[in-house]
């Protein structure tokens, strides 16, 4: 695999101090908690990648997306070898209060989890420095 990076975003709508995560069931990050997201389309903008995949993973239409980080992500082999290397634009978003989330396409859970509970769950570290900082913000 070569090491030139495939585009990917992710969202994160957050709600009286919980996030929204989903258990993922495709790798890079099977069975680990993370916000929704997923690979940008060809010629895809990165912030409406991370509408897209928000809207197909938790049934949610969510809007004013704010890029908040991004990420060089690379995942290795036992024997090194380079797996998956992805560049990960991670955006804040908006949704109605009253939306309701949904597990769906490759999400095969989804909740609402507070910092606390993060620290407590399978999640990449991209997505544990992402809830720090939020909820420090928020304190």
């Amino acid at each position: 695999m070569t090491s030139s990076p495939r585009p990917a975003s992710s969202a994160i709508l957050e709600r009286n101090g919980r996030f929204l995560l989903v258990l993922r069931s495709n790798p890079p990050s099977a069975d680990m908690y993370a916000f929704p997201g997923g690979r940008a389309e060809e010629g895809e903008m990165p912030d409406d990648a991370a509408l897209r995949e928000f809207r197909e993973e938790t049934g949610i239409t969510a809007r004013n997306p704010r890029l908040f980080e991004t990420y060089d992500l690379r995942s290795h082999a036992a024997d090194g070898t380079l797996t998956s290397h992805f560049l990960l634009s991670v955006f804040l978003v908006d949704a109605d209060e009253d939306a309701v989330a949904e597990a769906a396409d490759d999400a095969a859970a989804i909740g609402w989890y507070t910092l606390e509970e993060v620290r407590r769950l399978p999640v990449p570290a991209s997505v544990l420095e992402c809830v720090e900082r939020l909820a420090a913000a928020d304190a």
